[in-house]
């Protein structure tokens, strides 16, 4: 069986590591936790790796703009390697400030080589910080190796710059490439989209925390039972993932697993 091996980076304001790691050996990958200077010095750590996660966090504070400083270092010591780690079909996965670097980058939503930024993530609306569970379903057509079999899953948030904002000129594509959307609007992000993937379906940048979501009892209804919707307003029972006996967030993660195995 092929050896999985992902590359975590932690360091300098990155917070959830060890949670994703931790997700990540619950769904059989062997771990690599990777200093962000590690990382700009020795890039080719990255063709070691079939998988490369930006966890959560607050990385350099949130200087300039949430994801802004990560995002400039890795654009300046790795975007040929990361681009063609990419182009190559392995996987990357980034959440919440994660995700908020690789739209620093103009990784996502993609428009192909020497894109243009397409958009921002920004203060919420109503401007606070948002820290609850909500509702998500998955785009019916989308490419997201991530997301195979999910229908509507369940996730926390925990950010106060999550609201996308989009340039006009770019409506369609950002919407083609929406995988994940709130249910209800929890932060006023275009179009309720809460997650992009690119084309290829092997990047997935996510503002929910997966790596959250790895055990039944982290649900804060498991003692009452894990199906009831927490955000809905019409009293629709959860739907289920008829692909998955495993908690919303770790199903992420053995998605990763079988999308590597498969090839």
């Amino acid at each position: 069986m092929k050896n999985l091996k992902a590359l975590v980076l932690y360091g300098d304001g990155i917070n959830c590591e060890l949670e994703t790691e931790f997700a990540l050996q619950l769904a059989g990958f062997e771990t690599s936790l990777v200093h962000t200077s590690q990382l700009l010095s020795k890039p080719h750590l990255l063709k070691q790796h079939q998988m490369l996660v930006l966890p959560g966090g607050f990385s350099f504070g949130d200087e300039i703009a949430s994801g802004k400083v990560l995002a400039i270092k890795l654009k300046d010591h790795v975007q040929e390697l990361l681009a063609e780690f990419i182009d190559t079909g392995s996987l990357l996965l980034a959440s919440c400030n994660g995700f908020q670097v690789l739209v620093q980058m103009g990784l996502l939503p993609s428009a192909g080589p020497n894109q243009a930024h397409l958009s921002s993530l920004v203060r919420n609306t109503p401007t606070r910080f948002t820290n609850r569970w909500v509702t998500l379903d998955v785009a019916p057509k989308t490419s997201c190796r991530f997301l195979t079999g999910l229908k509507t899953i369940e996730l926390p948030i925990r950010h106060g710059e999550g609201r996308l904002v989009i340039e006009p000129s770019h409506v369609e594509l950002v919407k083609k490439q929406a995988c994940l959307r709130y249910r209800l609007d929890v932060n006023g992000s275009f179009d309720r989209i809460a997650a992009l993937t690119n084309p290829q379906g092997n990047v997935l940048g996510l503002m929910p925390h997966p790596e959250a979501y790895v055990r039944w009892t982290q649900h804060p209804a498991w003692t009452e039972g894990i199906g009831r919707r927490l955000t809905g307003s019409n009293g629709d029972s959860k739907n289920d993932n008829s692909s998955t006996e495993v908690p919303d967030g770790l199903a992420i993660f053995k998605n990763a697993a079988q999308a590597i195995l498969r090839g």
